[in-house]
């Protein structure tokens, strides 16, 4: 079993915001990286502000922060300085990974592109997350994932109510798919390296990930599919729909081979006849006829406990998962079982659960979570293995050139 993570002693610069690419990172770190957090010395990431808006969830600790920073070195430097910028160029010269979500028009006026950074360090990945492309008209647009994977993939008004009211964004719901990608993207690069001994230029887009999100809906547009339209307030297709218990337990039906799997739902109610009978028996039957099998379902349903249904779901291999709410899904035991959630020991707070990253190597082990670092909380460790001694970086701090 190795313990000091697969990617123990790659070096990362996170110097991006929010939420895309920085998180890519935090999935390198859970597995031994050395990450390097990029901080403006006034206030950090913007990141760490986010649970303080008006309409999000308040706790003590900062959620937000806890999560995505996790396991790195806070380095606060205002870049717009030719010390601060000559500060960060050290780093780069030792790093194999730069990642950034920077504006193309920040990159440059930072001299942070690609083309700058290679000039120092020929090995260097340069991970680049944009919101929507590198190249059109709108390349350069500011974005987040709700505008940029949720709205303009279409996956928004894919997901609707029955009211046809596009369903809004939960935090996150696309960056953290995107950081995915992006970490992916790297480690093409560094095992492209491996083979050539050069550093590239990877990335991905909010975007193209929302678009990846949504493909199968978009593939069946490009090749000229129709979509059903919902009529009334019954669901489209009853076999892949919601359902309510008599103790008001909601969860979700899912049958996508009907032909063998509902005949097995209609001998778990004792009508083994519902399958064969004309007006359900075939796909098209069950289209024309969906608000009548939708009611005779739900009647079934509303009929007894979920835990009576939980059960029978099992007994006959029935697809089903129960739409928790939020508190359901923190306490859910599966979620521990399945490594999803991991403790974390939190300074003055005791053992705190955080949410893992969904990348699991057999025969090594992650690192143990650590504390989210405080605004330049690693600057002064970090800028003596640079080269400055004690009377610099004092100088640097009391400019405000730097923070810690």
């Amino acid at each position: 079993m190795r313990k000091d993570g697969i990617l123990s002693g790659i070096k990362v610069i996170d110097c991006g915001t929010y939420i895309a690419a920085p998180a890519s990172t935090t999935v390198m770190s859970d597995f031994g990286a050395e990450v390097f957090k990029i901080e403006r010395p006034d206030g950090g990431d913007l990141w760490r502000l986010f649970p303080h808006l008006p309409g999000t969830p308040k706790s003590e600790l900062n959620y937000a922060w806890v999560l995505t920073g996790r396991n790195k070195k806070s380095v606060a430097l205002d870049l717009g300085t030719p010390e601060g910028y000559e500060a960060l160029m050290r780093l780069v010269k030792t790093a194999d990974v730069f990642v950034t979500n920077y504006q193309a028009q920040l990159l440059t006026k930072f001299h942070l592109n690609w083309d700058d950074l290679r000039a120092v360090n020929q090995r260097l990945i340069f991970a680049h997350l944009t919101g929507y492309g590198d190249k059109g008209d709108d390349a350069d647009l500011p974005a987040f994932d709700a505008l940029a994977y949720w709205a303009r993939s279409g996956l928004m008004t894919s997901v609707t109510g029955r009211d046809g009211t596009p369903s809004g964004p939960r935090p996150g719901i696309g960056d953290h798919p995107t950081a995915m990608a992006l970490f992916g993207a790297i480690m093409l690069g560094l095992y492209d390296r491996e083979r050539t001994g050069r550093g590239s230029k990877v990335g991905t887009s909010l975007m193209a990930s929302g678009a990846w999100a949504h493909s199968c809906d978009l593939q069946a547009r490009m090749l000229g599919a129709n979509f059903p339209q919902r009529q009334g307030p019954h669901p489209i297709n009853p076999l892949s729909a919601g359902y309510v218990t008599r103790d008001a337990k909601v969860f979700l039906l899912i049958q996508l081979d009907p032909e063998h799997e509902f005949p097995r739902l209609c001998k778990m109610f004792g009508a083994p006849e519902l399958a064969t009978d004309s007006m359900f028996a075939t796909d098209a039957g069950r289209t024309e006829h969906a608000a009548e099998l939708f009611a005779i379902l739900q009647s079934q349903f509303e009929s007894r406990d979920l835990a009576d249904w939980r059960k029978a779901f099992k007994e006959y291999d029935i697809k089903w998962s129960l739409l928790p709410a939020i508190d359901d899904v923190v306490s859910d035991p599966q979620m521990r079982a399945a490594g999803a959630f991991v403790d974390l020991d939190y300074p003055a707070h005791g053992t705190i659960q955080t949410i893992n990253s969904p990348v699991f190597v057999a025969g090594s082990e992650k690192r143990k979570p650590e504390a989210a670092p405080a605004l330049g909380a690693n600057t002064r460790e970090v800028l003596r293995t640079l080269g400055y001694d004690d009377s610099a970086i004092d100088e640097m701090i009391k400019r405000r050139i730097a923070a810690g």
